[in-house]
């Protein structure tokens, strides 16, 4: 029996475990690991809130288990584990799941962007009606969201991901496609992403 899909659109979150010493390592060189980790948990919290506004349906993919009982509530957001050895199969593979279980536009984004708002999201799925692909240009070269309403299996592969190129590599195989790019952002690696940011100030001075 089908699955009766609530909306024909997905927003899938991809989210790693909040564990210490594990989450927003580059961060932690300059903050340490457990402001690391209140960082990233505030961040999670956020990512919540925005995409709780959305009207599509919703899925977290963990990248190490999923869990039961945390800020996801199971009743709103349905959950998987991430699976592939890189980011791209991982993305892949949620992107093909979702197709498959018969969305017609999927949107994939982090949980590590601050400035993302739900506005952005409904407009990514609104885009999608006369494009291809859309995309949320990273300040670092990457993408903080990526959108589209047929599978793009090439963007996934030969990418060297977590580097200043994978944006433009991803715009080169889709040259055939209608992309649309959204407004530029700043994901949350490094210290200076949040040096200057009024959101971090707590976590810095004190």
């Amino acid at each position: 029996m089908e699955k009766k899909l609530k909306s024909k659109n997905l927003l899938l979150i991809f989210t790693r475990n909040p564990e210490l010493g594990k989450a927003k390592t580059r961060l932690a060189k300059t903050v340490g690991d457990v402001t690391a980790l209140e960082i990233y948990k505030f961040l999670l919290q956020k990512t919540k809130e925005v995409s709780s506004k959305v009207s599509s349906d919703k899925a977290v993919y963990y990248s190490v288990k999923v869990r039961e009982n945390d800020i996801w509530d199971a009743t709103i957001y349905q959950k998987h584990q991430q699976v592939g050895e890189d980011l791209g199969v991982r993305m892949l593979n949620a992107f093909k799941n979702s197709f498959d279980t018969g969305y017609k536009k999927v949107l994939i984004i982090g949980s590590d962007l601050y400035d993302l708002t739900s506005e952005d999201i409904e407009n990514a799925f609104q885009q999608l009606n006369t494009n291809d692909v859309v995309i949320g240009p990273a300040e670092d070269g990457g993408y903080y969201l990526l959108g589209m309403n047929a599978l793009q299996e090439k963007i996934f592969k030969n990418k060297d991901w977590g580097t200043e190129t994978v944006r433009k590599d991803t715009l080169d195989d889709l040259q055939d496609k209608k992309v649309f790019l959204l407004e530029e952002l700043n994901d949350v690696d490094v210290f200076e992403d949040i040096k200057h940011h009024p959101a971090f100030q707590h976590f810095i001075n004190r």
